[in-house]
């Protein structure tokens, strides 16, 4: 075997080329190391049964030479194609752009390639494609950011032979799922409201269908129920700054309202505008809450109170999850894994009148 020296380097006297010419290959760093290529394959891959003092003779060796392992030889000794798959759906709002960014980034910390399919519709025929296309690649493994109930039931039918992990709602006892804890946000957000004196709260939700959105109209209404206080019929919206806009003119026109919880930001954002527009002041006359605690709610007018999803703690979670599947743990990880949320108190909320 040959053997590095103290500093760690190799045999001096030999090129970063090998002899004809072209640039080293496996071979090459198993020969210069002195062991064989199934030794360096397993370097490559980490793999234990590798002493440490060999593991870094074919190191030095792969520094020696300039060798740098193609993704190609990677999949080839690990049996893996080093490539994820990603499904997004409304990949344009916040927390789904802000979930993919932390999966890319989280990715290729691990030496794994992101291979993402953004679709504008949840049809099941467009699902089956993009999942087919992305086994098609080889995907390894692949992360769904399935918002709907029905983009999900759609994947649970779909049934992949690799992998999979979901954002957002749960399929069966055989995926994983990562979520925001929507229905503690919820409720943080109406207790919040009530401690400040009001008498009860009105609530702009997100679409139905949306595992997000029900998970949070539902924490609304049982938390209102647990104290006693009116329950008033939510106004769905779609989460754009224009419904929560629309929805919140209905709402400014009665005297009564004093408290309300919108689903996320920009709903809010759209709230705010008709409240302002109507005279009602904020929070002296109204109180808000929203949800997501997007970069911008810290500049609205007023500052918004809202509850905080952390979306890249999301983002990596699942990678996490996903790569503890390739590897094959001993007990699977939980079936939902819940990302803890915060209430972010801002200027938007404040005491009922005479509290």
């Amino acid at each position: 075997m040959t053997r590095s020296s103290a500093d760690g380097s190799a045999p001096r006297g030999r090129s970063r080329r090998n002899f004809a010419g072209s640039r080293p290959v496996m071979d090459d760093v198993a020969r210069l190391a002195g062991v064989s290529k199934q030794t360096v394959s397993r370097v490559l891959n980490d793999h234990p049964s590798v002493r440490p003092e060999t593991r870094e003779t074919v190191l030095a060796a792969m520094r020696t030479l300039g060798y740098r392992p193609s993704r190609s030889a990677r999949s080839l000794a690990s049996g893996r194609t080093r490539m994820l798959g990603v499904i997004s759906f409304d990949a344009a709002r916040y927390g789904p752009a802000a979930i993919l960014t932390a999966i890319n980034t989280a990715a290729q910390e691990a030496g794994y390639l992101l291979s993402s399919i953004a679709l504008d519709t949840a049809e099941p025929d467009t699902v089956v494609e993009a999942v087919n296309r992305l086994s098609a690649e080889g995907a390894d493994g692949v992360i769904a950011i399935a918002p709907q109930l029905w983009v999900g039931k759609t994947l649970a039918d779909t049934r992949l032979d690799t992998p999979l992990v979901v954002l957002e709602n749960g399929l069966d006892v055989d995926t994983q799922q990562v979520t925001g804890d929507s229905r503690a946000g919820a409720r943080k957000a109406v207790e919040h409201l009530l401690g400040l004196g009001h008498r009860t709260v009105w609530h702009i939700a997100g679409p139905t269908g949306w595992t997000s959105a029900d998970h949070r109209t539902g924490s609304w209404q049982a938390s209102l129920e647990a104290a006693g206080a009116e329950v008033p019929a939510p106004l769905i919206g779609d989460w754009s700054a224009d419904s929560g806009y629309e929805l919140g003119r209905q709402l400014a026109r009665h005297p009564e309202v004093t408290a309300v919880f919108a689903s996320n930001d920009q709903m809010a954002l759209g709230l705010l505008h008709a409240l302002h527009e109507a005279g009602r002041s904020v929070p002296d006359d109204v109180s808000v809450v929203g949800y997501d605690d997007i970069p911008e709610a810290a500049h609205f007018l007023p500052p918004l109170t809202t509850v905080r999803t952390d979306f890249a703690e999301i983002g990596t979670r699942s990678l996490r999850l996903l790569l503890s599947r390739l590897d094959g743990p001993a007990e699977p990880p939980p079936v939902d894994t819940l990302v803890p949320v915060d209430l972010v108190i801002r200027r938007s909320s404040g005491p009922a009148q005479g509290h």
